[in-house]
Parts: C-alpha cells; structure tokens; sequence
C-alpha cells in the first residue's frame, strides 16, 4: 500500500515546484523593469541644466611700488670694558668715517669718549651704515643728542628730568663686609660709603664678626628710567659684636640719632678697605735689614696705584723723599696732632708744602718706594710727636648738631630711624 501511493506523491510535489516558479517570476518582473527603466532615462528629459566650462585669460593689475621703504635703523648697545670708539660704533651698525672722526676728535664729543661702562646708547643709521642721530646719558642725566644735519654733525644737550628713588638693603655677615653687601644687592658706591661712615667707630679690618647686620637707606638717582649714579646714604645702622651704630645724613654730615656727629676728627684708615699687613709693635722682624726693631706705624698692604687719602682736615708740613719712607707726606692737624704716609708713587697732582687739605681727600697712591719688599702703605699718627697706633688710640669727635638745628634734625632723624625700623630684625641677605 505504502508502494502505491509514492507516484501520487512525486506528482503533487512537482506541481507545487511550477506554480512556485511562476510565482517568482511574476513578483520580480515590475522590479526589474523599473530598474531598467530609470538606467535608460537620457539626461537630457530630467530638466537639468548641461553645465559649459569656459576659460578666459583675465589680466592682472599692476602693483605700484611702496612708498614706506625703510630709510632708516636704530639700534641699541651698551658701553663694554675695553670699547674703542671703532669698536662701540661697529657695533652700533655705524660705517662712518666722517662720523668716527668727529667722535673721537671734535671737543663737544668729550662726553662720548668717557662714557662709563654700562652705559646705554642709541643710534640711527641710514641703510649704508651713515650716522643720523646718536643719544646717551651724560654723567649728569643729561641726554646728549648728536645727529647731522646739512651735512654737518652737531652736538646737543637737553636739560636731565632726575628722579631720586630710596632703597633700603639689610645684611648679615659671614665671611666680609663686601661679599655680603653684595649678596645684598648694594651697589660698590654704596658699601663704600658705609665703611666710610662708621670706620671712625669700626675697624673693619679688625672688629669685623661673623653675624654681624647692617641695614641702610640710600639714594639712586636716574633720569629717563636709567640708572645715573649712587647717590649718598641717607641713614645706616651696623651692628657691630651685639654693638648697634647708627647715623642720619643732615646738612652733608652723619649724626647719631642723638645728634653726636658721627665722624671722627680722624679716620681710622687712609684706605677705604685694604688688608694690615703689619701692625704697631714695639719689636718686629724687619724682613731687608733682617733685624728686631720697633714699627711705630701700621701698614696696608694694597695694590700699586691704590688712592690713600687724608685722614683728617690739616695743611701739609712736609712732603718729598727720604731714605726710609721713599715719596712721603707729613701732614699737621690741630696743632698737636700729626700723620704720616710713607713709601707712595706718586703723589696728587698739584700737592705741596703749606695747602690745606680736606678728611677724605686724595693726597697720594700705594707704591713701594724707599724700605720696602712690597706694595703698601706706612701710616703713622702722632700726638705732641709721639707715634701712637691709629688702630687703637681713642679719636677726638668732629662737633655736633648745633642747637638751632637740633629740631629740624630730629625730625628728619625720626623718619629715616622708622624705615630702619621696618627692616632691622629681617634678614634679606645673608652671606654663604
């Protein structure tokens, strides 16, 4: 029975294999056609518009030539150790003969040849290296301006606008007053000034101690924003082996806040900072004649050349040669006071016998002239005269304030003792 029955079944299924495939067909066809349609529709019936390249030459319009072509360059420099005028102008961009000779010839240009190192300058050239206008600082704030003109160069001077700015610096001393000074930030002018102040007080080359402070106001003036000088301390305290030392400027000279003067009729040094390479002794080793004697003097040992000043006001009683001392100078003081400077250079030009002279003032250099195996100075100080050690013996005071300035002086000391004040417990610099 299963037998019979398998033809029937291959014959139905057959007939379903036909109608499936005509089924197929018919489904398709509309898809098709429209596919075939839409590939053969021309462009030209889809309303687009045919697109026409076309080229043309279209000639450019001509540039005029500017009429801002540079004529001229500034340039900037600084005065360098060892400049020549060549030098400082060759690196201003300046290739002028005409120029060079005026500068380093003409008289109003003086003020150019002994410009400080550090000092800034401007110059206009013309693309050939031609000098236009040059300017600088002059040691008064000045600006000088030089610039030719009609084919000649002339030389300007325009009235300084000077500003004074105070600055206040505080240090601690570690291993000397200079090092620290400068870890600081003061400037050289400034430190000097502060030995100079107190030396009536201080040895410093002596009483110097590690912890030592200072702290000082001083003045900078400059002009146009550039710095022209140093100027002068205007109040200073160093504190000197737990010691506090202070002084105010008023009229030109240093009091105490009391208005004790600061200076010493004598300075304790004729040298502003040198090294004592033999001091007072009433037997010492002479190192040429090779024998024990006294040294009624102390020596400072500086290089050739050093300036050795005054120590105090006086009027010159002896000056020229002698065997011992070489080139020296005796100066008398206050009738009974007398000091000595021995084995100079050369002394101060125009110095003679009978002028006065000023405490501070330059009256001679460091040499090593008559007795001696090196470059330094013998000072000597004499009281009735009798050699006394300069770096021991008590110094008369200059006079004090007077009493018709006593309040005017307070009030000035009061002011400048408050901005001591702010600083004198901070350390801002302190020395490694």
């Amino acid at each position: 029975m299963l037998t019979q029955k398998l033809p029937e079944l291959e014959f139905k299924m057959s007939e379903y294999r036909k109608k499936l495939r005509w089924f197929v067909a018919l489904s398709t066809t509309p898809l098709l056609g429209v596919v075939t349609a839409f590939g053969l529709v021309p462009q030209s019936n889809l309303g687009l518009t045919q697109t026409v390249i076309a080229i043309e030459q279209i000639p450019l319009p001509k540039i005029a030539p500017s009429v801002n072509t540079v004529t001229s360059f500034w340039r900037s420099e600084r005065v360098q150790r060892g400049d020549t005028v060549v030098e400082l102008l060759h690196r201003l961009g300046i290739e002028d003969v005409e120029a060079s000779t005026y500068l380093r010839t003409s008289a109003e240009t003086d003020s150019f040849r002994k410009l400080s190192i550090g000092r800034e300058l401007q110059a206009e050239t013309n693309p050939e290296g031609g000098l236009i206008n040059l300017r600088y600082l002059n040691d008064n704030g000045a600006q000088v301006v030089i610039e030719k003109k009609d084919g000649n160069f002339s030389t300007g001077v325009q009235k300084a606008q000077l500003e004074k700015r105070l600055f206040v610096r505080t240090g601690e001393i570690k291993t000397s007053l200079y090092a620290a000074t400068d870890a600081a930030g003061m400037p050289e002018a400034a430190a000097n000034q502060l030995t100079s102040i107190f030396n009536g007080d201080i040895d410093f080359h002596h009483d110097l101690h590690r912890g030592d402070k200072f702290t000082v106001v001083y003045e900078m003036t400059y002009s146009g924003g550039a710095l022209i000088n140093t100027g002068r301390i205007q109040a200073a305290e160093f504190i000197n082996r737990g010691i506090p030392y202070r002084a105010v400027l008023f009229q030109d000279n240093y009091y105490t806040p009391e208005g004790k003067s600061v200076r010493k009729a004598f300075l304790r040094s004729p040298i502003e900072f040198s090294r004592v390479s033999s001091g007072f002794s009433n037997s010492r080793f002479h190192p040429l004649l090779n024998l024990w004697r006294s040294h009624k003097g102390v020596d400072f040992a500086a290089p050739l050349g050093t300036k050795v000043k005054a120590t105090s006001d006086g009027f010159v009683a002896a000056i020229g040669r002698e065997a011992g001392y070489g080139n020296f100078i005796n100066i008398s003081h206050q009738g009974h006071f007398s000091t000595i400077y021995g084995h100079l250079s050369r002394f101060a030009e125009g110095l003679h016998r009978g002028q006065r002279v000023a405490q501070g003032e330059v009256i001679g250099y460091v040499g090593m002239t008559g007795l001696t195996s090196g470059p330094h100075l013998h000072y000597e100080f004499k009281i009735d005269g009798v050699q006394r050690d300069p770096l021991r013996v008590a110094l008369p005071d200059a006079q004090p304030i007077s009493a018709a300035n006593k309040v005017v002086f307070q009030a000035a000391a009061d002011d400048f003792l408050a901005r001591l004040g702010l600083l004198r417990n901070t350390n801002l610099a302190k020395l490694d």
